[in-house]
């Protein structure tokens, strides 16, 4: 047997595995570990394998950005920042029809550019915007779409948890990754609000409930002053994460601390943060840390057998052959991306498949800031996608038994949301200008 079919033989192995519901990192260890035993015919080289990756594969001072960014979000959660945003964004888009929905991307976009994590966007806005739009006579289906869909903005605006990832594991700035995605983020968000205005005017009966009419009422005024005041923790945690960032004053890990240390100083400062709400804040950030961790380990120990294998030079020359090039390749990839999404959450989907993908994007002479944006986009659709779809369990577990949708409606709900993403990662394909006019 050679070593190119055991490669791909683990990868059908371990889409069985993870569909039998086993943990990707246990997979991608498992079957890396044995993919070496058969590849080299020792099993004392794949043990060596193993323990040299579990001690080097983390062990740069580069990842503490992970716990560092997950703590800030963690934080500006928790001293409400989210739903300041909203309150402002509301009062800006309040006389527009379905304006509540523009206000709830509006204010996703800017919670994004302080956290980072599409998951703490969702439970934040799931307890903000859902009620007040419901509360204004907004149609639940709609309500919980709008709040999963414009929650993806949280991996795409940076900074952001899914550009790091892939910074680290193909070898490219984080900065420029922040850089490039800012358009692409922006174009979706516009298109999230064209996309509400225009079921607002044209299918009126999807977004509102026609029944209730009488609560539309309008939303309070807020003097100039409010808003300046719920503006200003907002103008200093972006100011101070990505203006360091891109002025060159610290690192992408160094930001991350920065803005932790501001979060927590806004939470404490509005006494928001108590030492019990603190504690869990620590013991959140420690899990999801642990997990990211886990799984950066065992695809490290997958990477490397896939490069003993040869599998990527393998793959390269069978395109080659079939005359396949990069618009094929872009639609293989993209299309393999969508049907894990179904599946696996965004970091496994990342750790999957770019350390097969990404020497073959290299060969067809991909830009990789570009390539990582476009990955980044694609995987984010997952995000939305049955059965698997976490923002839309996020959603449903932050609103409990209170609104009565179900995972279906959600999923429903965010259908249109699905939709417009996929028409912008086209356009992206195809203008990479969107991607790279920021970094010439």
């Amino acid at each position: 047997m050679s070593s190119v079919t055991i490669a791909l033989g683990s990868l059908l192995l371990m889409l069985v595995l993870i569909y039998a519901g086993m943990h990707v990192a246990i997979t991608l260890g498992l079957l890396s570990f044995i993919g070496v035993w058969l590849i080299r015919g020792d099993v004392g080289i794949a043990a060596n394998l193993l323990a040299q990756a579990v001690s080097d594969a983390i062990a740069s001072h580069i990842f503490g950005v992970v716990p560092l960014f997950v703590l800030t979000g963690f934080l500006v959660a928790y001293a409400d920042v989210g739903k300041d945003a909203f309150d402002v964004a509301n009062q800006v888009f309040r006389r527009l029809r379905g304006g509540l929905g523009i206000a709830t991307v509006a204010a996703n976009a800017v919670f994004a550019a302080i956290t980072g994590i599409s998951i703490a966007s969702a439970a934040v806005f799931s307890r903000v915007a859902v009620p007040q739009m419901l509360r204004f006579g907004y149609q639940p289906r709609f309500a919980v779409g709008v709040v999963t869909g414009s929650s993806v903005l949280g991996m795409l605006i940076p900074p952001s948890l899914l550009m790091i990832l892939y910074g680290f594991l193909s070898n490219q700035s984080v900065g420029d990754l922040f850089t490039a995605g800012i358009v692409p983020g922006l174009v979706l968000a516009v298109a999230f609000s064209v996309l509400i205005l225009v079921m607002a005017y044209f299918w009126p009966h999807k977004v509102f409930d026609l029944t209730q009419q009488a609560n539309l009422e309008e939303v309070p005024l807020m003097s100039l002053s409010e808003m300046a005041l719920k503006t200003v923790p907002i103008i200093l945690l972006i100011g101070s994460v990505l203006g360091g960032i891109y002025a060159g004053f610290f690192t992408a890990t160094e930001a991350g601390a920065v803005g932790a240390l501001m979060a927590l100083i806004i939470g404490v400062v509005r006494r928001k943060l108590t030492w019990r709400g603190f504690w869990g804040v620590l013991t959140e950030t420690g899990h999801v840390t642990v997990s990211v961790s886990f799984l950066i380990i065992c695809a490290s120990i997958y990477t490397r057998m896939l490069a003993m294998s040869g599998t990527p030079q393998a793959m390269v020359e069978w395109m080659a052959h079939a005359g396949f090039g990069v618009a094929m390749f872009i639609f293989i990839y993209v299309l393999i991306i969508l049907l894990l999404g179904t599946v696996i959450d965004s970091s496994s989907i990342l750790l999957i498949v770019l350390p097969l993908m990404l020497p073959i994007a290299t060969q067809f002479q991909l830009n990789l800031i570009w390539f990582g944006v476009i990955t980044v986009v694609a995987v984010e659709i997952g995000l939305l996608t049955p059965p698997f779809g976490l923002s839309a369990y996020v959603v449903k577990g932050t609103l409990g038994d209170s609104v009565p949708v179900t995972l279906g409606d959600i999923f429903r709900g965010t259908a249109p949301f699905t939709l417009t993403m996929l028409v912008v990662l086209v356009a992206l394909i195809a203008f990479p200008v969107l991607t790279l006019g920021l970094l010439k």
